[in-house]
């Protein structure tokens, strides 16, 4: 009699350890991802940000230039959406004494992009649409359109990782031998972000887009690295590559741009 009671015993304890092991296992999996990995974890809804950079250069005596880059930085986080907003603003003139200045750059670039949030945690649908007038690339504008899938890996006190992928719509114009040339077409538009946030107030961001159409690949990638001098005022080392695998004759492939310029955060 004992030892049938013992072996009932050992039976119900066997069963019930087969049953709670998956789980415990499931709950420690579980525990492990919500440590590591905290999409969408906002405490401060709704949020608004707006940071202004400029910077200056001005040259006088036997060499007269001038060089100016302003942009605005904004972006918007509600319950249901996050939004992201940028202008960019560049212009140089150059020349001497005895001659007319000369302008070798002119632009502006606008973009924003929408997202709204799913009910899975970090997933979201987008739409983007950015505006160029360059006069120094070939082109007299362009504008593109896109909508996809959007994703924020993670963001907490350190880092931050998003990233979006999804079909649009590209349009390119330009005037060559005094005609107006009209270039359109589908496009996937591809784009990945990664933030870095030291104690000390320094930022690093990293930036890659892409978008790739039938007769023109458009790719960007900005690196740039912030320090606080005081307050909100902030210092920012920027390093931004722009390549296009389409382009006139006398305009390059490869384009890089390497800046230095004061952040002001007023939100």
């Amino acid at each position: 009699m004992f030892n049938k009671l013992l072996l009932s015993v050992v039976a119900i304890c066997t069963l019930c350890a087969g049953v709670c092991a998956p789980l415990q296992a499931k709950d420690l999996i579980r525990t492990l991802y919500h440590a590591d990995f905290t999409p969408d974890t906002d405490d401060e809804i709704p949020r608004f940000r707006l940071d202004g950079e400029l910077g200056v250069l001005i040259n006088t005596g036997n060499t007269s230039a001038a060089s100016v880059k302003a942009a605005v930085n904004s972006d918007y986080e509600t319950e249901n959406w996050s939004s992201i907003y940028f202008a960019e603003l560049l212009y140089k003139e150059s020349g001497s004494p005895t001659s007319q200045r000369e302008v070798s750059a002119q632009r502006f670039f606008g973009s924003a992009q929408f997202d709204y949030k799913l009910l899975s945690p970090g997933r979201r649908l987008f739409m983007y649409g950015d505006y160029e007038d360059d006069q120094f690339n070939g082109y007299d504008h362009r504008a593109s359109l896109a909508a996809g899938w959007s994703q924020r890996l993670w963001r907490n006190e350190d880092s931050e990782f998003r990233y979006s992928i999804g079909p649009g719509y590209s349009f390119i114009e330009a005037e060559e031998n005094n005609d107006n040339l009209v270039n359109d077409g589908i496009i996937v538009r591809a784009s990945a972000e990664y933030k870095y946030h030291w104690s000390s107030g320094a930022k690093l961001r990293q930036f890659l887009s892409t978008e790739a159409g039938e007769e023109n690949t458009k790719s960007r990638s900005e690196t740039s690295l912030s320090a606080n001098v005081f307050g909100s005022l902030a210092m920012k080392l920027s390093f931004i590559l722009n390549y296009e695998s389409d382009t006139p004759e006398d305009v390059d492939s490869l384009s890089t741009e390497t800046s230095v310029a004061l952040v002001y955060q007023f939100f």
